[in-house]
């Protein structure tokens, strides 16, 4: 099994036009950038109405293992809810309704150097719910695209996955068999 070289790059025109190299892993990223990295997932150039089009257009990238192509909702249309029914065996609703309008765009997966201007840094979930301030679509759907992070760095198991602690001493830790 051979590993995915992806590009690196400080955006990801450059990661398709002029990458400083490839790498497979975040060492060797950093060792072609000389700084530090960021593994990402940005979309690129213009959208498009259909799969086909885009093909046309990225025949050569889509064939590479970093590069795909995604279906994204346009923005400004205003989507409405649906309630689970739980009737009839079905679960949800059947469609009603035009379904929303779509475009197809370039997703490129790669090693983004760490200073280069990113397109939208959004705030963690969990603290822009705190605030309870207003947001917009495009900050909504950065906030959805990035991975999740901790809080707090997770903690080393004190026990063994096989080992308990018995009720009446829990300073003792014995084996579970």
């Amino acid at each position: 099994m051979t590993a995915i070289l992806y590009p690196v790059a400080a955006n990801a025109e450059l990661a398709m036009a002029a990458p400083l190299g490839r790498a497979a892993r975040e060492r060797e990223a950093l060792g072609v950038a000389g700084e530090a990295v960021v593994f990402t997932t940005d979309p690129t150039g213009p959208a498009f109405a259909t799969r086909e089009a885009a093909l046309d257009a990225y025949a050569g990238p889509v064939g590479e293992s970093w590069a795909r192509l995604a279906e994204q909702i346009l923005p400004g249309q205003r989507l409405g809810s649906v309630k689970p029914v739980f009737a009839n065996g079905r679960r949800w609703p059947a469609p009603t309704g035009v379904p929303p309008r779509t475009a197809w765009r370039l997703m490129v997966s790669y090693w983004r150097i760490a200073t280069a201007e990113r397109p939208i840094e959004a705030p963690q979930a969990r603290a822009a719910r705190k605030t309870r301030s207003p947001l917009d679509g495009e900050t909504l759907r950065a906030m959805a695209r990035q991975p999740l992070r901790p809080i707090e760095p997770q903690q080393p198991l004190d026990i063994g996955l096989f080992e308990v602690r018995p009720p009446d001493a829990p300073h003792i830790v014995m084996p579970d068999e």
